[in-house]
């Protein structure tokens, strides 16, 4: 098979696996479009409407593992499972903080991911040392901000040092991402900063409850996870096209 052949036997492959992904996709919007149809902010939480609202991301792990070969658990994988776990208990106001604790765990699990070999760019330039400290100067500025409405909810206590940690880890999710270079994963991360910000203004009561906040905050966030989880499944791929050079 001479080099012509090859790219073109590349190309089909790459045009299948596209088709493939988007077909395996297909549960995650099914899922994202029922929620939408059922999100009601003015109904009580129920377990029914936690298993709809967590089921889109579940449906991301699974696609991911399916892509990654069961590889591992973890990375990406472990951070929508936890997503979904803090999709659960955030339909509950009292399970507020261990959703919150939940989805931290989740940009932990991310940020170690973004700086694995799959992820891996060339090194940090000085101008993008300048973008990590305005992230970091912006993210202490949405929390000096909130600081006084949080201070204000019901167990205000406890969750002021939280935020501020939950902050910095999100912050720092950004910043790796941002660190990779790969488009996916870029606007994944800030599409998710966006829906936590607007999160935020919502449970704080800095701005009232409404379906279209509750539109906004789902809509970026569930493009988030599936930005993120197709970053995934790109780098994976790249990683096996990179290992199948160095063997030929």
């Amino acid at each position: 098979m001479d080099i012509l052949d090859t790219h073109a036997y590349d190309r089909r492959q790459k045009r299948n696996m596209s088709c493939h992904l988007f077909l395996s996709l297909l549960p995650f919007f099914l899922s994202t479009a029922i929620f939408f149809y059922l999100v009601n902010p003015d109904l009580p939480g129920s377990v029914l409407f936690a298993g709809i609202k967590s089921a889109p991301v579940l449906l991301l792990a699974a696609v991911v593992l399916s892509w990654n070969r069961g590889q591992s658990f973890l990375g990406v994988v472990g951070g929508l499972v936890f997503s979904a776990v803090g999709d659960w208990c955030l339909v509950w106001r009292e399970h507020f903080l261990l959703g919150m604790v939940a989805f931290a765990v989740a940009h932990m699990l991310y940020s170690i991911t973004f700086m694995t070999g799959s992820y891996a760019e060339r090194s940090s330039s000085s101008s993008l040392w300048f973008l990590y400290l305005i992230l970091f100067i912006c993210g202490g500025g949405v929390y000096f901000f909130l600081y006084p409405f949080i201070k204000k909810a019901e167990d205000g206590d406890k969750l002021v040092p939280a935020v501020a940690v939950y902050v910095f880890l999100i912050v720092l999710m950004a910043s790796l991402a941002i660190r990779t270079r790969k488009v996916l994963t870029v606007l994944g991360s800030v599409s998710f900063v966006v829906s936590d910000i607007t999160l935020a203004l919502q449970v704080f009561q800095v701005i009232t409850l409404s379906i279209n906040s509750e539109y906004v905050i789902m809509s970026t966030y569930y493009l988030a996870q599936l930005l993120i989880a197709l970053g995934d499944v790109k780098a994976s791929e790249n990683k096996d096209d990179f290992s199948k050079w160095k063997r030929s």
